[in-house]
């Protein structure tokens, strides 16, 4: 039986020279390694992020693809991509999925595990709701 399985890996980043804590603007940059662990080629179609700040606000983002790119990856291969987001919060948390359709048709989601944002300095002492 044919196994279908992507593993993700995230590396957050806060970004201080993008970020103005006055107004207030928390910049956090990602870099997601996801890995082709099955035995199957499958493509990446779309993603959805789940984006909360330290108040609770989340941020729902829906889309296709990732950086403009829907890579197709072979078993054992993997893809990698950075990208940013923005809060109003120095701390927040990020987790999500891939949607993803192998070569045989076959649909699956891979999940992205809760990876945590925060600001370093005197804001990172906030406490997390």
């Amino acid at each position: 039986m044919p196994t279908y399985q992507f593993i993700c890996e995230a590396v957050p980043q806060y970004l201080p020279e993008a970020s103005d804590p006055e107004i207030p603007l928390y910049v956090f940059a990602y870099t997601i390694t996801i890995r082709n662990v099955g035995d199957v080629a499958a493509q990446l179609i779309a993603r959805h992020w789940e984006i909360e700040d330290a108040h609770g606000r989340v941020q729902v983002v829906d889309g296709l693809g990732v950086v403009g790119q829907q890579p197709l990856l072979q078993p054992g291969q993997a893809f990698q991509y950075s990208s940013s987001a923005p809060l109003q919060t120095p701390m927040g948390i990020m987790s999500g999925h891939y949607f993803c359709v192998a070569v045989d048709g076959h649909r699956f989601e891979t999940p992205v595990p809760p990876f945590v944002l925060r600001a370093e300095g005197p804001a990172a002492g906030a406490s997390w709701h």
